[in-house]
């Protein structure tokens, strides 16, 4: 059963027909009683589970409610480094491993694909000779017998490094077709933090993040057999994107179908970036935004870019958002670095917190002099870039980092479907690695909507069977309608025209319509008598 029970309330102002309304949101906090050992990713499965990833190759599955743990699967090949393969200079740091991103098939619910994917550390050597490499699994599960009944390797001899990782893994249908994104980091150490690690810096790895042809520093692409598709970027490649640092974090945004990354930057310019495919992010060239003149050169590296032949469109891509984009503080202390250290994110389309509606929710590990573990939320308008961050309305939001040395480095994130629970995992910062949940009180916050521009009036509202869209036909490119309720379930949109709708079969209560079209997406509340 839940324990640790609190109460957590944030200010937070709402927009009501371009009125502003100050109301409390609180959430109680909770911690599931589910024993962890270093978690690294959580998914709320459709099968109304948790899913995890825990040390030494495993897969948990958790009940969300009493936190109940079964470990359905364990690598047997898992390996976790060797001291032979400990790098010998600077503070002789030991190789890269352990499970990290997982992913469950889009129609994970049909037992002919009832997939998940992982990725683990495996020791691709021997033991007198080991070389620790990283693979994706995928593990087919029988929700009858609740045991793995196949595993399969897809993707094998990933590599691997003595920092930054990446490791997310993602999986997005485009076009219909259904693609596993895998993030690897640059596996360098900072020059600028431990300069002695590498007394010639073209041994860094980093310095090959700008490759095409190798796989760190980039965001990867596989068809779901871990073949290469064949319009990825450069033929026979698995490279999506490349210039990226340490990007521990990928999210979808369906509304708009884009995909995020989520890097650590070095000491500056922690990054949000949205993936276009085959271009390129900069590092360790260039970070954070374009025109901010931190670094040394950089302007001159984005002036003088020279496109690669091989990828069409080739060019530099502007951080989407970037933490700390101040230039190097010169402290050997980390906590006064302005760094958040972001992990992994999530994108929130539920209407069950209104506020949050169209957001990117990020969660951090950083306990420093100004940066707590915490949850950022980004509020998106319906063109898809962030709503502009005024002194009365900060955008981005930080939510929870008042209860950070309970809840520990927070490393990952989810949402339950009806968008009321967050369940947050932690590795370090906190006594034990645990599932944190923090659930929204009812009647904490305001069933109302934020009205948008570029959308449509409802008339009349309420109403006990039909309402006219107002401006209907005024919007461009209109891809879908859909009805859903308070808690978050969809109801059949039944049009009469383009401009009239039938609710007359709905129960009464308080709905939300939410509209598709080419500028973006507007949700609007209506009430049926």
């Amino acid at each position: 059963m839940m324990s640790s029970l609190k109460k957590f309330i944030v200010p937070v102002c709402l927009v009501l027909f371009a009125h502003q309304i100050a109301i409390g949101q609180t959430f109680t906090r909770s911690e599931l009683p589910t024993p962890l050992v270093i978690p690294w990713e959580i998914t709320y499965g459709p099968d109304n589970y948790l899913w995890i990833t825990e040390f030494g190759g495993k897969i948990s599955r958790v009940d969300p409610i009493n936190g109940t743990k079964e470990i359905i699967y364990e690598a047997p090949d898992y390996y976790n480094g060797s001291p032979l393969e400990s790098l010998g200079a600077c503070s002789n740091p030991g190789i890269g491993t352990g499970t990290l991103g997982l992913a469950l098939h889009p129609d994970f619910t049909n037992p002919d694909s009832a997939f998940i994917y992982f990725v683990y550390s495996y020791n691709q050597g021997t033991l007198a000779e080991p070389q620790t490499r990283f693979k994706i699994k995928r593990v087919k599960w029988d929700a009858i017998s609740h045991t793995a009944i196949e595993a399969v390797d897809l993707v094998v001899d990933l590599p691997t490094s003595y920092d930054h990782l990446g490791g997310r893994l993602l999986l997005v249908e485009q076009n219909g077709v259904p693609y596993i994104f895998l993030s690897i980091g640059d596996h360098g150490l900072s020059e600028t933090n431990s300069p002695d690690c590498y007394l010639d810096q073209s041994l860094n790895p980093n310095v090959q993040a700008q490759n095409p042809d190798t796989q760190n520093g980039k965001i990867h692409r596989f068809c779901l057999d871990g073949s290469n598709p064949i319009d990825n970027p450069i033929p026979n490649n698995s490279f999506y994107t490349r210039g990226h640092r340490n990007p521990q974090g990928l999210m979808y945004n369906p509304s708009m179908g884009l995909i995020y990354s989520i890097e650590h930057g070095d000491r500056t310019d922690d990054e949000l970036n949205v993936l276009y495919k085959g271009m390129n992010y900069g590092w360790k060239y260039v970070r954070g935004y374009h025109d901010d003149h931190n670094m040394p050169d950089e302007a001159a590296f984005i002036e003088n870019y020279s496109p690669d032949p091989r990828i069409e469109n080739d060019s530099l891509v502007e951080a989407f958002y970037a933490w700390c984009n101040v230039p190097l503080n010169p402290s050997a202390d980390n906590a006064d670095w302005c760094t958040v250290a972001p992990s992994d994110g999530i994108y929130y389309g539920s209407t069950a917190i209104p506020t949050w509606h169209n957001s990117l929710l990020v969660v951090t590990l950083k306990d420093g002099v100004d940066t707590d573990m915490e949850m950022y939320q980004f509020k998106l308008g319906y063109d898809g870039k962030l709503v502009p961050s005024t002194l009365d309305h900060p955008n981005p939001q930080r939510y929870f980092g008042e209860d950070q040395h309970l809840n520990g480095r927070l490393r990952d994130l989810c949402i339950s479907p009806d968008g009321k629970s967050i369940y947050l995992i932690n590795n370090g910062g906190a006594p034990t690695s645990k599932i944190t949940v923090y659930t929204l009180d009812e009647g904490s916050v305001s069933p109302f909507p934020i009205n948008t521009d570029n959308c449509v009036q409802l008339s009349p509202n309420p109403s006990p069977d039909y309402i006219s869209l107002i401006g209907f036909d005024d919007l461009i490119n209109v891809s879908s309608l859909e009805i859903s309720g308070v808690n978050g379930e969809t109801c059949p949109v039944k049009k009469i025209s383009n401009s009239l709708i039938d609710i007359s079969f709905l129960s009464a209560g308080t709905y939300f319509l939410t509209i598709t079209h080419q500028e973006g997406v507007c949700t609007l509340r209506f009430v049926k008598r």
